[in-house]
């Protein structure tokens, strides 16, 4: 209320306005803040209170923007409230995309933190003396350069890092807070992350060309007519990072980041889906588009354990529970005469929040086992139901020692474990084996000194390889050795794209002169007959013309060629 007015001169009519306003917005803010109180597992009990979140918030969205003149004279809203509403709104749509792991929310996320910034709807925070709310800014920034991560606008993302740098200092000025330290290794973080693809695409300008790597339309070789392979499909993973020292951002390391895109298609604009203004979250796309997805940074063994039991029992009939491990490797200490499924190691779990009894102090008998570790025994239970699991780890062979209990369709896809050492230098910027399923051109490139590859090279190399991967897909479909679990899986489109990228990984580290011991060549329970597939004289050839497209040949054993 301004200057010398009482509440009785304001007209009735505009004094329910200001406490309509009032009451949605401390609603909302309730709202939100529950949020934090749902369980992060679980596909049901959430739904309903997202829905009431979201439903308070586009109300009063919309209230904000019908009776903008009354708030701003009777109410005193500022522009960086309405700023707060719009970031609030992002979040949400953030994490709804987070938990149903539909990448179309990610579009609307980014629509809202678009307009904040083209709005400049945190402008004036800078001239206010408070600096709680130019962290609110910098929050802002930095919620909004992940979203164009996942959305590969990489171009925007150096944009909004350079901003977020001029605001850092700028409030490390102002204000002598403890908190700069932090703030500025959220920087190198971003930095680092944007940094990491290690072979960049180019125009003939020589500007970066940002290339996507979700699954799209076309990027799945069919299968032959009349092919019998399971019908099971993917419906939930478990993405879970723990390597020391690889590049992350905001609990999400290089190799997790990658392999969530694997595992989505190309998103779609829900505004050319629905007539509103706004999506309600009960609004979904027509079908399924993903499999949901848990991101799992840094887990204790409870934590890992919690999110396994819960994705296993939601697990819908004739689905596919895939678990994807970047982590750590933790080696047996004593060797026991009997080798069973916790002998052989597994890889790390997070200790930090997990400490039992006192366990770290305690010297450990040699003959127990690691505690925080995840042995292949530890998933045994989980093999109830088809299981898919991928080991990017230093001790990812101890997943050799499987055994299907239960008969469900299982396969194991398994790292090197050494690499040579150039390769090793770059592991800092993610693990090649993943680069290999997330984008194998990438790799192939990167594996071969490559930095930059042109455009129109790039664009002919993945169309080579188009082909290739059809041929890879009837090399395992027409295998007359091959285990029935790989063809169990071989229905779904991101279970078979993932199983031709790794027969084409094993292919090309096989022939790569640095890649001497079988160590550094992948793995997989069960083993897949080799000259069938692998080791296939057809893939050779196919691996050999690629080199040589990218002039890369004398890197290769060429025997092979004698053959033709």
């Amino acid at each position: 209320m301004t200057g010398a007015e009482t509440e009785d001169d304001i007209p009735v009519g505009e004094r329910k306005t200001v406490t309509d306003f009032c009451y949605l917005l401390d609603k909302s803010k309730q709202l939100f803040n529950g949020l934090r109180d749902l369980p992060q597992y679980g596909h049901k009990q959430w739904q309903s209170y997202f829905g009431r979140t979201f439903d308070v918030y586009t109300k009063l969205w919309k209230f904000q923007q019908q009776h903008r003149q009354v708030l701003d004279t009777r109410y005193g809203l500022k522009r960086w409230q309405i700023g707060e509403v719009a970031s609030k709104i992002g979040q949400l749509y953030y994490h709804y995309y987070l938990r149903t792991s539909e990448t179309s929310y990610l579009n609307e996320a980014f629509s809202f933190y678009s307009a904040i910034r083209q709005r400049s709807y945190y402008f004036q925070v800078n001239k206010e003396d408070r600096p709680e709310l130019v962290v609110k800014k910098l929050r802002y920034y930095a919620r909004y350069i992940v979203v164009c991560l996942l959305l590969n606008k990489m171009d925007l993302v150096k944009v909004l890092v350079k901003e977020l740098s001029e605001e850092i200092e700028d409030y490390t000025q102002r204000f002598n807070t403890e908190d700069q330290l932090e703030w500025n290794l959220v920087l190198q973080e971003v930095a680092a992350f944007v940094e990491a693809d290690p072979v960049v695409v180019l125009n003939d300008n020589s500007s970066v060309v940002v290339t996507s790597n979700r699954l799209q339309e076309g990027s799945v070789p069919a299968l032959e007519q009349g092919m019998v392979v399971g019908q099971l499909v993917l419906a939930d993973a478990l993405i879970i990072g723990n390597c020391n020292n690889q590049v992350k951002f905001s609990e999400l390391t290089i190799d997790m980041f990658r392999m969530l895109q694997a595992l989505e298609r190309e998103p779609v604009n829900l505004a050319t889906q629905t007539s509103k203004g706004t999506l309600e979250p009960n609004e979904k796309p027509a079908k399924r588009e993903n499999p949901h997805k848990y991101l799992l940074y840094k887990p204790t063994f409870s934590q890992l354990f919690t999110f396994l039991s819960a994705s296993f029992k939601e697990l819908p009939a004739n689905s596919v529970l895939l678990v994807y491990l970047s982590a750590t490797g933790v080696f047996p200490t004593g060797h026991s005469d009997y080798e069973g499924p916790y002998d052989f190691g597994g890889v790390l779990t997070n200790t930090n929040r997990d400490v039992v009894n006192g366990e770290t102090v305690q010297k450990r008998n040699q003959a127990q086992k690691e505690m925080h570790c995840l042995h292949p025994g530890d998933l045994f239970p989980f093999t109830r139901k088809p299981l898919f699991v991928i080991v990017d780890s230093s001790n990812s062979s101890a997943y050799k020692n499987f055994t299907n209990l239960f008969g469900q369709p299982l396969v194991c896809l398994l790292s090197p474990t050494v690499y040579p050492k150039s390769v090793q230098d770059q592991s800092q910027r993610g693990s090649l084996f993943t680069m290999f399923l997330y984008s194998p051109l990438l790799a192939f490139s990167s594996v071969c000194g490559l930095n930059s590859v042109r455009r129109g090279l790039w664009e002919r190399a993945q169309e080579f390889l188009r082909k290739v991967f059809r041929d890879i897909g009837q090399m395992i479909t027409r295998s007359r050795t091959i285990d029935q679990a790989f063809l169990q899986f071989f229905g779904d489109e991101f279970l078979r794209l993932l199983l031709i990228r790794f027969v084409f990984c094993s292919g090309a580290l096989r022939l790569h002169k640095l890649f001497r011991e079988s160590r550094s060549f992948p793995e997989s329970y069960p083993e897949l007959p080799k000259q069938d597939t692998v080791e296939s004289s057809l893939l050779q050839k196919h691996i050999l013309e690629l080199a040589t497209m990218l002039d890369v040949q004398s890197l290769f054993w060429d025997d092979s060629l004698e053959a033709y």
